[in-house]
This record gives structure tokens, sequence and C-alpha cells, in this order.
């Protein structure tokens, strides 16, 4: 006789794809009527936004740009100038045979900007970028669960706790704000450039709902009425919530990734700034569920043949964050540092048997006066390691972002600038779990009549449902003759009830 045990499936989210993909992008400028010839580049900046995501069956889809600004010496002597254009890309990720549309996370960085003189009047700009795609599919796990089993026949059962991504949403909201600078600084006469870094302060998961807050850092470098270039950086509060379709406990948890949409900045004939920036926050949640199996079955009165099946479950096993920082010397003829930017680069992952490197590396740019009084930039890259354990049936991942912006340090013609920044390593794995999906009961066992009813038995390290099973008794039977109310330690002599 076979007793199926009741199938039960666990909704989940599975990731089919988490891949980086570098893009060079580069575009033609050329300057605006009544703009003074180039002389000379100074230096290139930029800030990169998400215009939108798309699933297209056996692919996914990103598009959005650059925006880029070039500041330039003219070639008559005059004052710096600034022209700034926009740097498209489209690019797509391919993704294995799947007929479930899913959902798309997706992270640009800005990983290099500069710009060369074509001609007096035309400019080609170069935009570096990194984007890192993660697509989820919907994904059912199938676990099996015993129902009513005749008497005498013994289950080995387990409860698990895994924690896996079961729902994922996303938030879009604008900043509009009205900003004005202290009454100490120097008034804008022309904004330079401007870059808006979103981060993330808090998230939880509050029953049906994602709530999250953080602060949008805008750092502006204008020239002042004064004829000087000066930096300013705002700090805008935020504060987001976005309806679930489920209702979540206590342990579950938003991974969640921000990305820009648009950025405007605009001076008001009064003087001050009136910001629009728009956001993306896009969400994972993820929960813990308790995973009840039964993982082997015996009788001691009756033939049992056990049926198993493999559970996959695409579970997290670890999320570990660190806080790095880079830092790295510009030997430079340096009179004064002007503006300073951090570009990082997605981390790289390489697996070294029970371990992982990750790799961390990205672009500082300087902006500084040199001794005779004319504007410079410079570039340096730096690079760093952190080495983590991960079983060898998992997966990382790694993502990063700026965290604040980066700061310069001036001694003796020399600047030493300094950036942080937060990693969060995910370890996942879709090992599957063995358990029992069926038992085939077979007849009842003839007892041995020469058998002893209880035998001396030292227990080498077995479990007690090893040496019950083999022993053809019960745990409950061994536990109640030798007063246990645990595993037994090795070497003890234990005495065995047959059956």
């Amino acid at each position: 006789m076979e007793l199926q045990f009741q199938k039960q499936e666990i909704p989940c989210l599975q990731p089919v794809l988490n891949q980086v993909q570098n893009l060079e992008q580069t575009q033609e400028l050329r300057l605006p009527d009544g703009m003074p010839d180039i002389g000379r580049v100074v230096g290139a900046w930029g800030q990169v936004m998400l215009r939108s995501k798309e699933w297209r069956g056996d692919g996914i889809g990103a598009s959005g740009g650059v925006t880029v600004w070039v500041l330039y010496a003219p070639d008559d002597g005059s004052e710096v100038q600034c022209v700034d254009l926009w740097v498209p890309f489209q690019t797509k990720w391919s993704l294995p045979a799947t007929d479930r549309e899913g959902t798309i996370r997706l992270l640009p960085l800005l990983r290099s900007v500069d710009a060369r003189t074509v001609s007096a009047r035309k400019l080609m700009v170069r935009a570096g970028l990194g984007l890192l795609a993660e697509a989820l599919v919907p994904y059912e796990a199938e676990v099996y669960t015993p129902g009513d089993l005749p008497v005498g026949v013994e289950l080995l059962r387990h409860t698990y706790p895994i924690k896996i991504a079961r729902e994922a949403r996303e938030k879009t909201f604008l900043l509009d704000e009205e900003l004005t600078l202290p009454g100490s600084c120097p008034k804008i006469d022309r904004l330079m450039r401007f870059e808006m870094l979103p981060q993330l302060v808090d998230s939880r998961v509050m029953a049906g709902k994602v709530v999250f807050r953080g602060n949008g850092l805008l750092h502006i470098l204008y020239r002042g009425e004064d004829g000087l270039l000066h930096t300013w950086d705002f700090e805008i509060p935020f504060s987001q919530f976005e309806e679930l379709e489920e209702e979540f406990g206590s342990e579950a948890d938003a991974r969640i990734a921000l990305a820009l949409t648009s950025l405007e900045l605009d001076k008001m004939e009064d003087g001050a700034l009136r910001l629009k920036c728009g956001l993306v926050a896009q969400c994972v949640i993820t929960d813990q569920v308790l995973l009840e199996i039964a993982e082997d079955a015996y009788s001691p009165w009756r033939e049992v043949d056990p049926c198993f099946q493999d559970a996959f479950i695409p579970a997290v096993l670890d999320e570990r964050t660190e806080m790095l920082t880079g830092e790295i010397a510009f030997e430079a003829e340096c009179d004064k540092a002007v503006d300073l930017c951090l570009m990082p680069d997605h981390p790289s992952v390489n697996r070294i048997g029970d371990q992982v490197s990750i790799g961390q590396n990205g672009m500082f740019q300087l902006l500084y006066v040199d001794p005779a009084g004319n504007l410079q930039s410079a570039s340096r890259r730096w690079e760093q390691e952190t080495v983590l354990e991960a079983a060898q049936d998992s997966a990382v991942t790694a993502e990063v972002y700026a965290n604040g912006f980066p700061v310069a340090q001036h001694s003796g013609g020399n600047v030493t600038v300094k950036g942080n920044l937060c990693m969060t390593a995910y370890t996942e794995t879709m090992q599957g779990q063995r358990m029992l999906s069926s038992v085939e009961l077979g007849e009842e066992k003839i007892p041995d009549k020469n058998r002893p009813s209880v035998i001396l038995r030292r227990s080498e390290g077995e479990c007690l449902w090893d040496l019950a099973k083999s022993c053809g008794t019960t745990v409950a039977a061994i536990c109640q003759i030798n007063g246990l109310n645990d595993e037994p330690d090795p070497g003890r002599m234990l005495l065995i009830p047959v059956m």
C-alpha cells in the first residue's frame, strides 16, 4: 500500500540573472552660438539616469542616459565656460529560456566621463557606464508533508527556517524642493555642474507595506558673483511607503535599490534653486518560512519502502554589509582643491574554494587650481579586495553605493582624497533539499523468537534515529529506558529495547 504525502507549493522569486554590463557611449557636442571657442578642456563630470526597463521574453532591456557637464577654458583667455549635453544609452541582456515574466532590478553607475577637443567649436564626449541587472521570476517550490500514518511507522521530521524572496515592488517618487544657500556663501552667478546621491537610511516591512526613508544628497559646483568657483552640499530628506500584495511578519526585510530617473536644477530670479529629482525605489521583500519535512521512515513491525524527492528552493543564506574606504594621493602641483567626485565600479566576485574574493575599485576626479592660477583636473583609480567565507554550492552577488561625498585634504601641493562606500554581499543557493514524498507499506514482520528483548550497546557517534532504525526499535523507547532528553554523549552505554 502506497501512502502519498500532501504536496505543498511555496511561492517565491527565483533569480535567473545577475550580471554587470559595461558600456561606453560617445556623443558629439557643438558649442552654442555666442559661446567663445575652445582653448582647452578642463574636465568633464556626469550624472547617470535610468529611464525605462523592459521584459522581452528572451531577455531584458534598459535605457537611459548621462547628463554630462564639460568645463573648458576659452582660447581668448576669458573665464571658464560650462556646456552640458545628454548622452543616451540602450542595452539588453539575454535570459535563459523561460515563459515567465518577472521583475527587473537595475543599478546604473557612472564609471568614467571625459571630453576631448575635435575643433574650436566641437567636443567629443565619452561616458563609461556599469549596469547591474537582476531578473527574478515567480517560482513555486514543491515540498511534501506527511498526513496521518498507520501506528508503528516512524518518521524523521525536521523543521528548517529558510529565507526566501517573496515579492518585488517599485515606488517612483519626486523630490521637489526650493533650496537657498546660507547667507555666508557667495551668491550664485551660474551653475557649473550638480550631482544627486540618494542614500537609504532605514527600511522596514510593516505587515502589508514597505516603509523606507533616506536623504537625497545634492552637490553643486557654481561660479559665484565674486567670479570664483565654489561648492555646496544640500541634504533633502524623504520618507516613502509602498503597498504590498501580501502581509508579512516581523522576520521580513526589504532589499531596496535607489536609482535616479530625472534631475533638474534651475536658478530662479531671487537667487534660490529649484530642484526636481525623480527617483525609483526597486524593492525585493525577503521573508523567513519554516520548512517542515520528513527525511526518513521505517517501522520495527513491517516493511517500509520510502520514496524521496528533492525540493529546489532559492534560499538567501546570508546578507553581509561592509563599509569600505577608498583613499589615494594626487601628486600634483595643486594650490587649491576646488571640487572632487568619486565614481565607483560594481564589485567583481571571484570564487576561491570555500571563499569569495570581492574586488572593489573606482575613480576619483579632482578639480584644482595650479600655482599659476589655472584650473586643472586629474583622475586616479583605486582598488581593494574583501574576502568572505561562502559554501561552494552557493552564489555570491554584491552591490555597492557611495556613502556620502568624498573629501580632500590639501598639504604641501599634494592632495589626499578619501571616499566611503557601502557594499552588501548576498549569498544564495538553489541546492535541493531531500525529503520523503511517499512510503510503500509492506507486510508485517514476523518476530524472531530467539531475539533478545533488550540489548546493550555503546553509542559511537550515531544519532538516536540511526540507532533505533538499525536495532528495530523507536527513539521514544530508547529515550524512555535510558532517561534521555537529547542525543547521548559519544561512548555512553545504552539499553536498547527491541520491539
